[in-house]
Parts: C-alpha cells; sequence; structure tokens
C-alpha cells in the first residue's frame, strides 16, 4: 500500500510477513534504459516462489538488496541497471503525465497489460507485444469496423442530407443513416458484404513480437468473422473459387516505423466498390490534366455500382503497385481532413467538386452528392512515368484503428 506494506494480490501470495518493506522499480523497462529503485508499492508474487522481483499492477517490486539483484537480473539477461531513468516516475494522477512513457493520462498498469520488455544484445532493450494480445485486437477491431459507421462519415452524409434538394437522393441519404442506427443498436454489420479483411500494420522498429504476427491476424480475422457472424467472403483460389469458410486469409501491408508501438488498421473492403478501381500508366506528357481526366472517368465508368456516396482514395507515383497501395491509403484518411500539401489539397477539392458534378447522386438515382470526399496521396517516381490509381470506397468507408 501506499505505507510500503505488502499487500496480498488477486491469485497470489506474499513473499514477505505483513508490514515488510521493499525497494521497487516503478515503471518497466523503457527505451533502453532501467528506472531507478526510489518507492513502494502494493505488490503480488507467484506462490511458492522464493523471487527477488514481484511483477505488480503498479510497477516491478525488487529486493533491496542491490548487488543480489544486479546478479539475478545479469542471469536472466537483463543488463544496464546502473543506467538509471528520470529522477521521478511516479504517477501523479490519470491527468498527470506518466513519465515513463511521455504519455498524458497513461496508468502505471498500462506498461505491464500484454506488454513486456526484453534485452537484446549490447543492452537494448526491445519491447514486447504478445501474439495473442494482437489477435484479440484484431478480432475486436473487425467486428467494430463491419458494426459502426465512422463519425466523421456520418457527418458528412449528414451535411449532404441537409443540403439535398433533390426528394430522391435526399431519401436514400436518409435511409443510410437509418441504417447505420440500426446497425448500431442490434448489433448487426452494416452491409451485408462484410469485406475482405485489409490490415495495415505499422510496426516500430523497437517492437518485438513474442510470436507469429502473421498467424495472429489471420486468427483475429479469422475470430472476428467466425464470433461476430460476419459473411465469410474469401475463396481459396480466384478461379476454383472455393470459400475459405472463415474470411481469411486477411490482406496485410506492413510498413515498419521508428519508435516501440503498433498500430493496427483493419478496413474491411467490400468488392462492389474494389471491383470499380482503376489503374493507368499515363504518360509525363498527360501531366495534370491527364490525371484529372482518368479520375473523372474511374468514377463515371463506375456510377451506381459503388454504392455512392463515395469516397475517392487517388494514389500518384511511385510504381505500378505503389500507386495502387498509395489509393487504398488514401482512403484511411478523415473524411473532411485535407492534404498537408497545398496543391494537392486543392486538387482534391476541384476533383470533389467536379466528380459531385457528375450527377450520379446516392445509389445512383441522382443529386449533389456522388462522393463525400476525394483523398489523394502521392510519392517520387521514374522519368518516364506517371503513376496513377484509383480506389473507391462505398458510403461505409469501414476501418478501425488501435495502438498497442
Amino acid at each position: 500500500d501506499s505505507s510500503g506494506r505488502i499487500m496480498g494480490g488477486s491469485g497470489g501470495h506474499s513473499d514477505a510477513a505483513a508490514g515488510a518493506k521493499l525497494s521497487i522499480i516503478t515503471a518497466p523497462l523503457f527505451r533502453g534504459r532501467l528506472p531507478i529503485v526510489r518507492d513502494r508499492v502494493t505488490c503480488i508474487s507467484t506462490p511458492g516462489k522464493d523471487i527477488d522481483v514481484l511483477v505488480t499492477q503498479a510497477g516491478i517490486a525488487v529486493n533491496p538488496r542491490r548487488e543480489e539483484l544486479r546478479e539475478r537480473l545479469t542471469q536472466a539477461g537483463v543488463q544496464g541497471l546502473e543506467r538509471a531513468c528520470r529522477a521521478d516516475h511516479r504517477h501523479t494522477g490519470a491527468a498527470a503525465a506518466c513519465r515513463a512513457c511521455d504519455r498524458k493520462g497513461h496508468r502505471p498498469g498500462r506498461h505491464l497489460a500484454g506488454y513486456d520488455r526484453r534485452t537484446k544484445g549490447g543492452g537494448m532493450t526491445m519491447r514486447e507485444i504478445r501474439a495473442s494480445h494482437i489477435t484479440d485486437t484484431v478480432a475486436r477491431l473487425c467486428v467494430e469496423a463491419n458494426r459502426q459507421l465512422p463519425q466523421d462519415v456520418r457527418s458528412r452524409i449528414c451535411a449532404a442530407y441537409a443540403d439535398e434538394p433533390w426528394p430522391i437522393a435526399k431519401e436514400v441519404l436518409g435511409r443510410i443513416l437509418e441504417n447505420a442506427d440500426i446497425a448500431a443498436e442490434r448489433p448487426q454489420p452494416i452491409c451485408q458484404d462484410t469485406g475482405m479483411a485489409c490490415v495495415f500494420v505499422e510496426l516500430g522498429q523497437e517492437v518485438h513480437i513474442a510470436g507469429d504476427l502473421n498467424e495472429a491476424i489471420h486468427a483475429g480475422v479469422r475470430r472476428g468473422y467466425t464470433d461476430g457472424f460476419l459473411r465469410k467472403s474469401v475463396v481459396r483460389d480466384p478461379l476454383d473459387r472455393v470459400n475459405t469458410g472463415d474470411n481469411t486469409p486477411a490482406m496485410i501491408y506492413y510498413e515498419i516505423v521508428p519508435g516501440d508501438r503498433l498500430k493496427l488498421t483493419v478496413a474491411p473492403k467490400g468488392f462492389g466498390s474494389e471491383n470499380m478501381s482503376r489503374i493507368a500508366m499515363l504518360r509525363p506528357s498527360d501531366g495534370l490534366d491527364g490525371v484529372k481526366q482518368f479520375v473523372l472517368d474511374a468514377v463515371m465508368q463506375a456510377g451506381p455500382n459503388p454504392c455512392p456516396p463515395i469516397v475517392v482514395g487517388v494514389g500518384l507515383g511511385g510504381t505500378f503497385d505503389k500507386a495502387a497501395l498509395l489509393a487504398k491509403k488514401a482512403l484511411l484518411r478523415e473524411t473532411g481532413g485535407h492534404n498537408e500539401d497545398p496543391f494537392y489539397a486543392e486538387l482534391e477539392r476541384e476533383l470533389l467538386e467536379r466528380i459531385n458534378a457528375l450527377g450520379i447522386g446516392p445509389q445512383g438515382f441522382g443529386g449533389r452528392t456522388t462522393a463525400l470526399a476525394v483523398h489523394m496521396l502521392s510519392m517520387p517516381t521514374h522519368i518516364a512515368g506517371l503513376p496513377v490509381a484509383v480506389n473507391i470506397n462505398c458510403h461505409v468507408a469501414r476501418h478501425r484503428t488501435e495502438v498497442l
């Protein structure tokens, strides 16, 4: 407790007599350093074992005999006991910043819930995340993404409803909102096509996955689609067309990034909209006008098939495959948000205006709103090429994200 007395833990027993004192490390290993030994907390230990390190909800309790602790930690492969972090790791409340990780309102127990630190060669530490925790997260995100209309998308549809003068288009937009409300209340999927699970992974280079990351993601999709009663829409081969029965495999896109976090985004992709995707290797001489015309032609050819109002993702540059990936990643941006580059922000605004002027309207019945947003991503490309890809989302624009 706050006075340093040893307390029994849930499912555990104290290794010390009541009232004994223990020095503790108040936070787990962080960015290659060990926190200093300086405070006292409630602690629980493993029954029947004589140990000097006790993992708790608030930190890691250790025997105050420093030399013995150093020897035991060294045997366990942990190096660098003398490398202390900041002077104080105590948490002063939920609204305060956790000084062990610089995150606002971060509870000490978060460091120990599904995560750990392990030491690599040279004393470098990496944050460890269990594969089972990834599976649990992916399963939940699959269900949430299919049942809950993103709030940013809902806001755009509400704005279109308020601005729509054409009665049929207005009624369609109203039905879309009603359908989303029913799906959230029951709960059940927003659309019968619960999509192919596209999973975007941003893996911090200081993260170690305890287990098979690929299999953890596939297992999460398998569980989410089975336990969530979501339609299984994946066939094992494009030509023999035999259903896999569990909506796996997922389509996984990896990106290695700095830091010790794992960001997972599950974006179920229905094929009414996916089938309307287009890609072209334009000539550099086609220029900006060629890009604009290609995007407009793609939307016009799609017509009512992708269930408008749609979100249009445009990828520009790179190679054939990179342009397509950029277009798909562009769909993950919050609708209504603008490109950070003023040039592309203005181009998005122009294309959205021209797409809505096509008059396709909600579900193809005409009206002012054919698209809710146009999102563009670009990257460098070869001097001889101008790759451009268009990936379209239906009005549901499903995706859910969590950072571990």
